[in-house]
């Protein structure tokens, strides 16, 4: 039996508290929720009493928020992170872990460049303009605004490789997901009621709302839009609720989406090409109520990660397709160590996940932390069938816990997101009550 270990961390100098500072003026609101941070004793940094690791505010404002888990966040050379703040955008500077503001006004970020030291993002507008979204880069770290596209009808996602396309998606309407109010420090709300009239939980709720959305057959494509010269290219279009589109980190004409909707109903996760081709689906249901999602790739782009479950709830996988040799990986864990979302280091030599509660799939009794895990793979017994190569390469996942979130309402997804250099766990949390944004330093234990 082989085993492969993810955590190969080198111990370096730990950084002193005095360098995460806040440079530059804010505007008053912003210093408003800054002293309110420091007023309601959230700490800037702290020892985990229950796993050892130092953790890392990194935000200075309530409710400023690291980015979704697959949207890129770090520049190529690994010195810079962007994350959201209400009033703004702001950086980390991950050789002194000092934090500045880059640009001020209502943003929505993309993603940060996988080559240039530059992000996207979209300009938000007043809800019920109808003038369309307007979209720029933002050079980092001088916060230089460049539009790149105005009025566009459709809402873009991400940009390839090689910065010369934006990709998004087109709905013939648009549907209101989220009706109704809000709950404070959470993603939203979903506010749905159950037969008995009695409102279900974020979650029940949440899924009441995707399977209504997909039922619409709205009408929808993915298409591309040229930066340079504006060009609108259609690479599919469905009656399906199409959704999560990213492009590989590495080929610029090759991208990932899904059919969104409840899992267990869709096939979820396709990938396809920008310069023609049918799209292909990534995985295959093989039992009633199977489930696979929150799909995302490798830094190299070769590889599509994703959570499968078979079936859903019962049993749990984190499992890996190789788009050039078509091989499989199913990496099997307990019910207390799945994740929300999962994450893979640059070099591939670390997997993350961000825990869970008990409302969410898995029902997990004590899932509420941050995981690294150790992947034994465990077919190589030489005793593998004739066809060994051709079938699903099984493994086992050994969680080891590096961060307590039992006090984390994950009615807000933690997000979490690898530092280049794989020193730093970045993620989002309201378990002091606002969200922002913290990371875990993993030489530190």
């Amino acid at each position: 039996m082989t085993r492969r270990y993810f955590i190969e961390l080198n111990k370096r100098q730990l950084i002193g508290l005095g360098a995460v500072t806040a440079i530059g003026a804010m505007a008053a609101p912003a210093v408003l929720r800054q002293a309110h941070a420091e007023a309601s004793g959230i700490p800037t940094e702290w020892k985990d009493p229950e796993t050892g690791y130092r953790i890392v505010r990194l935000s200075r404002e309530d409710n400023s928020r690291s980015l979704y888990f697959h949207d890129n966040a770090f520049t190529a050379d690994g010195r810079w992170m962007v994350f959201e703040r209400p009033e703004g955008l702001s950086l980390v500077d991950f050789t002194s872990m000092a934090v500045q503001p880059l640009v001020t006004g209502q943003f929505k970020v993309l993603m940060v460049s996988r080559t240039k030291p530059i992000l996207y993002a979209e300009r938000l507008k007043p809800k019920g303009d109808k003038s369309g979204r307007d979209y720029i880069s933002v050079t980092i770290p001088d916060g230089k605004v460049t539009e790149i596209a105005t009025g566009v009808n459709g809402q873009i996602y991400s940009v390839n490789s090689d910065d010369t396309l934006l990709l998004g998606t087109w709905a013939e309407r648009e549907y209101e997901l989220q009706p109704g109010p809000k709950v404070a420090n959470t993603d939203g709300g979903y506010n749905a009621v159950g037969p008995d009239g009695k409102p279900l939980s974020f979650q029940a709720a949440k899924e009441v709302r995707l399977a209504e959305r997909l039922n619409q057959r709205i009408p929808m494509e993915i298409f591309t839009l040229n930066m340079q010269g504006g060009d609108r290219k259609v690479v599919t279009g469905s009656t399906d609720w199409l959704n999560h589109v990213q492009f590989s980190p590495a080929d610029p004409k090759q991208i990932m989406y899904c059919h969104e909707g409840p899992w267990h109903g869709v096939d979820r996760i396709w990938s396809a090409r920008t310069d023609g081709g049918e799209p292909q689906r990534v995985h295959k249901r093989s039992m009633n109520m199977e489930i696979a999602g929150h799909e995302f790739f490798s830094y190299d782009g070769g590889t599509i990660w994703y959570d499968l479950q078979t079936p859903r709830g019962e049993d749990f996988w984190l499992a890996s397709y190789d788009m050039a040799t078509g091989s499989r990986i199913w990496r099997h864990m307990e019910r207390d160590a799945w994740s929300v979302h999962f994450q893979v280091s640059r070099d591939g030599k670390l997997l993350a996940g961000d825990g869970g509660d008990e409302t969410m799939v898995a029902r997990a009794k004590d899932g509420k932390w941050l995981y690294l895990y150790e992947e034994e793979i465990i077919d190589d017994l030489g005793v593998s069938a004739p066809d060994a190569k051709d079938l699903v390469r099984p493994a086992v996942l050994h969680p080891k816990r590096i961060a307590d979130l039992r006090k984390h309402d994950y009615r807000v997804e933690p997000n979490i997101q690898f530092s280049p250099d794989s020193r730093w766990l970045v993620f989002r949390s309201n378990m002091h009550g606002p969200i922002h944004t913290y990371a875990v330093d993993m030489t530190s234990a």
